[in-house]
């Protein structure tokens, strides 16, 4: 005696009907793949046949896959070159901004070899010590390209020379 819901005839009932949807899926596939009337449904299906078409296509896709590498090549030249000069500027900017700066310890050390010769004289060692503190920072300017321009009787210049205003 075989029990009413015997799990093996069930399933075999629901495979039956699955491989007849499955069979009808298909046929409505290649109903929908059949091409209309005039013509192939796709140029292409023409051409895979012919190794000719297929050797242009190919090319062509090479092509254009050479000019995005070139072209993405290009980019990342362009964007060192930037990095590189963004990097520069900033190295050559921060130095400017520091050299300026140090411009007024200049103004001050000279303006305080000037007071110490006039008060103690030439032999003063506190003046001896201030004119080598000057020397040492002229010569460490000297060595990042900055060097001491006398404007007294130049023309004025406005790459070198800054202009002030003055109240008479």
């Amino acid at each position: 005696m075989a029990p009413e819901n015997d799990p093996r005839q069930d399933s075999s009932e629901v495979e039956g009907a699955s491989q007849s949807d499955d069979k009808q899926l298909t046929e409505d596939q290649q109903d929908q793949a059949v091409p209309s009337e005039g013509g192939p449904a796709d140029p292409a299906d023409e051409s895979q046949g012919d190794p000719a078409a297929l050797l242009e296509k190919a090319l062509e896709e090479a092509d254009r896959y050479r000019d995005m590498a070139l072209r993405a090549e290009a980019e990342m030249q362009n964007m060192q070159r930037r990095t590189a000069r963004d990097v520069e500027n900033a190295h050559k900017f921060g130095l400017e901004r520091f050299i300026q700066n140090l411009l007024p310890v200049v103004d001050s050390l000279e303006k305080a070899i000037e007071v110490t010769e006039q008060t103690a004289g030439e032999g003063d060692p506190m003046a001896e010590g201030i004119r080598l503190c000057h020397k040492l920072l002229i010569d460490v300017l000297a060595k990042e390209n900055v060097e001491v321009l006398d404007p007294i009787g130049a023309p004025f210049d406005p790459q070198e020379h800054q202009a002030m205003s003055m109240d008479l």
